[in-house]
C-alpha cells in the first residue's frame, strides 16, 4: 500500500476550479466547473496519484511516467468516463489497470499500445514459422 503525504493546492482559473500537485518533475491536475465540490476533485486527484504510484512501484518521475504512459492513461480511463467519476480508490484503479495489462486475449481496441504491439509481434512470428 502506498501512503503519500498528500498536499493538493486549489486555485480558480477563469470559471474553473483547479486542484493540482507537483511531484519532482511531474504535474498532476484535476479541473472542474466553478460549482464543483473541491473535496471531490481532491479525492479524484488523490486516487489518481496513488494509483499511478502503485503502478509505477513508488517511482513517480518523468522517465517512469513516459515509459508507462499507457498505464497512466488507463488509470484516467478507469477514474472518469464522460466527465462522470467512476472510481477514486487507488487500489481498485491499479487492480483494474493491472488486469487490463495482463489480459492478452482482449480485443485490440481494449489493449494498450505495448500490448497491441506484442500481440502483433507474436502473430507475425507464428505466421513466419508456419
Amino acid at each position: 500500500m502506498v501512503v503519500s503525504l498528500f498536499t493538493a493546492e486549489i486555485a480558480m482559473f477563469e470559471s474553473h476550479i483547479i486542484v493540482y500537485k507537483f511531484v519532482q518533475d511531474l504535474h498532476f491536475f484535476v479541473t472542474g466547473a466553478e460549482n464543483e465540490n473541491e473535496l471531490i476533485l481532491v479525492t479524484v486527484l488523490q486516487g489518481f496519484f496513488d494509483a499511478v504510484g502503485l503502478l509505477l512501484r513508488g517511482t513517480v518521475d518523468k522517465k517512469e511516467a513516459l515509459e508507462n504512459l499507457d498505464l497512466i492513461l488507463l488509470c484516467l480511463d478507469e477514474i472518469v468516463d464522460g466527465g462522470i467519476i467512476l472510481e477514486t480508490d487507488a487500489n481498485v484503479i491499479a487492480g483494474k489497470v493491472a488486469s487490463h495489462s495482463i489480459d492478452a486475449a482482449a480485443p485490440l481496441s481494449e489493449q494498450t499500445i505495448s500490448q497491441a504491439l506484442a500481440t502483433a509481434r507474436e502473430h507475425l512470428a507464428r505466421s513466419l514459422l508456419k
